[in-house]
């Protein structure tokens, strides 16, 4: 019986974490573009983060420009992203993750080079 409240107690112990909303914004991007000259076509909605194993510390710093930048990159013709919401990820103690994460509409412009028939 000793055991098995162990094994229980570690478990959620080890499931812990939260996600906590960090910023909500109409429109984000982590590139350049020219907003007056662009065909913008609103694309999938897609998630990019960036993580780290946690083993007693975290193993690396997340950050949340890379985060968007895996969100964006989900489809090579998309500039930015709408309706973006960026969460801080803190699922650990002792073991686990961290990270942030960025979610979001691509933001597709159709006059960039080999994407035209978008939208």
């Amino acid at each position: 019986m000793k055991k098995l409240a162990l094994a229980v107690i570690a478990s959620a112990v080890l499931a812990t974490g939260c996600t906590v909303r960090v910023a909500d914004m109409t429109v984000g991007s982590t590139k350049n573009y020219n907003l007056n000259a662009a065909k913008f076509v609103k694309g999938p909605r897609v998630v990019g983060e960036d993580s780290y194993p946690v083993i007693l510390f975290p193993l690396g710093i997340p950050n949340m420009k890379t985060a968007v930048d895996r969100a964006i990159e989900k489809d090579k013709c998309a500039v930015g992203l709408s309706d973006l919401v960026i969460s801080q990820l803190n699922h650990s103690f002792l073991i686990g993750k961290i990270g942030m994460r960025a979610e979001g509409n691509l933001i597709i412009d159709a006059s960039q080079p080999g994407c035209t028939g978008r939208g």
